[in-house]
């Protein structure tokens, strides 16, 4: 982390992949289980590769990081749990998504946009509630800015109104009525 006396936005950089690619991930999850073809275990399949994805980014990747910065191999007693306990809430987030999908009315497709809401406006609303308990404002809660209760209120008003406005799936188009045999053939001419 930069020294605080910089202004440095590079952690808006790195917020903003963050978006990018939560923010896709129901899509690709929901794309990827209907893939599989298999209506039974189609969504367990898909999570199977997640599950495969989170090793290559989750592990691989931050123990490459690790040996190319050569870090020591030291591990906080505390850190480890805490840290195992934040993938387990990870993962299990990961496996709501895919049971909510799973559940979701069919056409999936058009529920993945409102179950994406949901989570989204609700898990940042709840961080913000539990981390302000872990460590409470230095003030106490009543010093706590109007907009912040602002924001929260708009977090849960906005995934509201997104869940209850949701647009339905297109209406089916109708099926053209399929022509007579008989008048596609064409009469015999008769010769007297």
């Amino acid at each position: 982390m930069p020294p605080a006396s910089t202004q440095s936005t590079t952690w808006l950089s790195f917020a903003l992949l963050t978006v990018l690619c939560w923010g896709t991930y129901g899509i690709f999850l929901a794309m990827g289980s209907e893939n599989m073809h298999d209506p039974a275990n189609g969504r367990m399949k898909a999570f199977l590769f997640v599950g495969l994805a989170y090793f290559l980014a989750a592990v691989l990747a931050p123990l490459l990081i690790l040996v190319l910065s050569g870090a020591n191999w030291n591990y906080s007693v505390k850190g480890m749990p805490l840290s195992l306990i934040a993938g387990i809430v990870g993962a299990i987030g990961a496996l709501g998504v895919l049971l909510a999908l799973n559940a979701a009315p069919k056409p999936v497709g058009a529920y993945v946009p409102v179950i994406m809401t949901v989570i989204f406006s609700g898990a940042p609303v709840l961080n913000a509630i539990l981390s302000m308990i872990i460590t409470p404002p230095p003030q106490g809660w009543a010093k706590v800015p109007p907009l912040f209760w602002l924001g929260i209120l708009m977090a849960v008003g906005g995934g509201a109104l997104v869940t209850i406005n949701k647009p339905g799936p297109a209406p089916k188009k109708p099926v053209a009525p399929a022509a007579p045999a008989a008048a596609s053939a064409a009469p015999a001419e008769h010769k007297a």
